[in-house]
């Protein structure tokens, strides 16, 4: 991208999430809607600690230098989350130089698991032990701030089993948004797509039509994820769809290379292509903008 922040801007309630962008990277205007006061948050992903191959040979110093810059935001952010794959193989002391760099944030920090956060039998275990929440046993959960309700899921658990909620937390969520009214806008966290954004290479979640069902009759849905370490957005009906960079290395775009996997990219080009993404929220309108490192 030839400028450092890409910018869309995005209608919290109404006829699904509208969002406009000018040709020259000015925002356009677009309606009003419910009311919701003044807040923003951000989203980073896929930090990968412990991983050491040619794509990132330092995934601890570009963690530390997202956080920094999240720390040196002219406004703090109400919370940070991290949607997943916090660490590369799940083991006890990446979790702990996680929390280190990660406790060195400013605002409060939200986390909720990738598949690299849960391999083994020990590895969900390590991660509840390092960040798990104690009101929320299984990992998923959910809150209300700002008029806006949030809702965090887990669909991995454990590395070969990813891409799936299944039916406990699939009734949890029934439950979960059965009280709320259809104009209440919903953020909705994950780490691997709801969607099938690429199955080929199980960028899905398999049973995610499900849950995406019961979200249908909300006016305004916004579902963040990671995993794919890439930026990419979806609108289906009401709900859009955004990915996120990583903070340790790229992955390619969706068929144009065998599999999945780390992109080595040349150096002075790396920091373009990780980063960080803050969403503002002011009255009804809310502003998604990616930020890279460079």
């Amino acid at each position: 991208m030839k400028r450092q922040d890409f910018l869309e801007h995005v209608g919290w309630t109404g006829a699904g999430l509208a969002f406009t962008i000018g040709s020259m990277g000015i925002i356009e205007p677009i309606a009003a809607g419910a009311q919701t006061t003044g807040f923003s948050f951000v989203q980073i992903s896929d930090s990968h600690i412990g991983f050491h191959q040619p794509a990132n040979d330092d995934v601890a110093g570009t963690l530390a230098k997202t956080v920094a810059a999240i720390n040196a935001l002219p406004n703090q952010p109400a919370f940070v989350v991290h949607t997943g794959d916090i660490t590369h193989l799940s083991k006890v002391d990446q979790f702990d130089s996680a929390k280190q760099i990660l406790g060195t944030l400013r605002a409060p920090l939200l986390t909720l698991p990738g598949e690299h956060d849960v391999i083994g039998a020990e590895g969900m275990k390590n991660y509840f032990a390092a960040f798990g929440k104690k009101d929320a046993k299984d990992g998923w959960y959910s809150w209300d701030q700002n008029g806006i309700h949030f809702i965090a899921l887990v669909n991995v658990f454990d590395f070969e089993t990813m891409g799936l909620l299944g039916q406990k937390q699939l009734d949890w969520l029934a439950k979960d948004v059965a009280g709320q009214k259809s104009d209440t806008p919903m953020v909705v966290l994950g780490h691997v797509p709801l969607y099938a954004l690429y199955p080929q290479w199980g960028w899905t979640t398999d049973d995610g039509f499900k849950a995406l069902a019961m979200l249908k009759r909300f006016s305004s849905v916004t579902v963040l994820n990671g995993h794919i370490h890439q930026i990419i957005t979806h609108t289906d009906g009401n709900i859009r769809f955004f990915t996120a960079a990583a903070t340790a290395y790229p992955q390619p775009a969706p068929g144009t290379a065998e599999k999945p996997g780390p992109l080595t990219v040349p150096k002075d080009h790396l920091l373009s292509v990780l980063g960080y993404r803050t969403v503002r929220v002011d009255g009804a309108n809310g502003t998604v903008a990616d930020h890279n490192l460079a």
